[in-house]
């Protein structure tokens, strides 16, 4: 969705924190020489979409965020959820609520290509939605029976490349012939619907699933995705840095 000149653009928040169980001090992991979180600040703002805003706990992990090109905002380390620290960075950097558009960007994301953040404004180009997110094609067989791999269920026709979700799942969903979505976690909320958002308690699908996202849609929030062809590689496991190192060193060799 091109940001017209005269309107205020969105406002991109990376919540990051250090107590990860799987990867403890995950923000400022080693890739190459630079903490992952420089590199996902660098890739938010090669998007060219608007300030960037790291939200943490630790004063580490500021420090290297700012040298990165990020303003800071500390945000409580009891917060419940990643969303729950967007808010609280786009509450404390944006009180009067200029942003109208905010943009949930994972810090564990070193790999992110920057366009991605661009194609997942694009469903908000329909006023009638809340969020925006993305999608890719699963091709591999593995992605789909693997719990790990959150799949989307949208109704996407062919030639399209915008539909609503209908739901979320680590099941392979549907059923049936026919293409399955991995969804790729980014989300654009408009700043109301974010608000509504983490005012919500958690919902049953949401317990049940372990994901977030089922909590707009048990609560009657619409959801469209945008499907994209590369899949940025989520950082949660040592073996993800390993990953995601090989590939920073192929691009950098390219």
């Amino acid at each position: 969705m091109p940001i017209r000149p005269s309107s205020t653009p969105p406002l991109i928040v990376l919540p990051a924190r250090m107590a990860s169980t799987r990867l403890p001090g995950k923000p400022l992991a080693d890739i190459h020489g630079r903490p992952m979180i420089a590199h996902v600040v660098e890739r938010a703002l090669a998007a060219h979409v608007g300030p960037v805003v790291v939200a943490c706990c630790e004063a580490e992990v500021a420090r290297v965020a700012a040298r990165a090109g990020a303003r800071t905002v500390m945000t409580d380390p009891n917060l419940p959820s990643g969303s729950d620290r967007v808010w609280a960075a786009a509450q404390a950097v944006d009180p009067k609520g200029h942003h109208e558009i905010v943009i949930n960007v994972q810090a564990d994301l070193p790999t992110l290509d920057p366009v991605l953040i661009r194609d997942a404004i694009a469903p908000l180009a329909d006023p009638a939605v809340d969020i925006g997110t993305l999608v890719a094609r699963i091709n591999d067989p593995a992605e789909l029976s693997d719990p790990g791999v959150v799949k989307a269920v949208v109704g996407l026709a062919p030639g399209t490349r915008i539909g609503r979700a209908l739901y979320f799942s680590r099941s392979p969903v549907p059923g049936g012939e026919g293409p399955h979505f991995h969804h790729v976690g980014l989300y654009v909320y408009r700043r109301d619907a974010l608000h509504t958002f983490v005012g919500l308690p958690p919902g049953v699908l949401e317990r049940r699933e372990g994901l977030e996202q089922l909590r707009a849609l048990e609560n009657h929030m619409r959801i469209d995705v945008m499907l994209v062809d590369t899949i940025p590689v989520g950082v949660d496991t040592p073996a993800d840095l390993e990953k995601a190192r090989a590939l920073l060193a192929e691009s950098q060799l390219s």
